[in-house]
């Protein structure tokens, strides 16, 4: 479900059955794990900057449809260059990049529904 970002109201809650399953499959298991590793929730934080900032966040306000054509694009991208999900558990004492990125997207989308 990829959304231009720049054709998405605020209040676009399309996004929000991808980010369920994505934080079902890595938003859970990833925020426990960071829950008792100060340094991957620093990374998570890093991370969540960074998309913020590249989707605009500071200006326009995000939303569940852009968060979730974001870490679908991330993802279809990952997979076009041969990256493939773990087979098991995540080991998140040393995740690889685009897991930290999706997590920090769930991150994100915690915080829309926070808001």
């Amino acid at each position: 479900m990829r959304v231009p970002f720049n054709r998405v109201t605020p209040a676009d809650d399309s996004g929000r059955p991808a980010l369920a399953a994505l934080a079902a499959a890595v938003g859970n298991p990833g925020f426990a794990a960071a829950a008792d590793d100060a340094g991957l929730l620093a990374l998570v934080d890093q991370h969540a900057a960074a998309v913020r900032e590249s989707l605009d966040g500071d200006r326009r306000p995000l939303s569940p449809a852009v968060l979730a054509g974001y870490a679908e694009g991330v993802r279809d991208a990952a997979l076009a260059h041969g990256w493939r999900p773990p087979a098991g558990a995540v080991d998140w004492a040393d995740p690889d990049w685009l897991l930290v990125r999706l997590l920090a997207v769930c991150a994100l989308a915690r915080q829309l529904d926070a808001a």
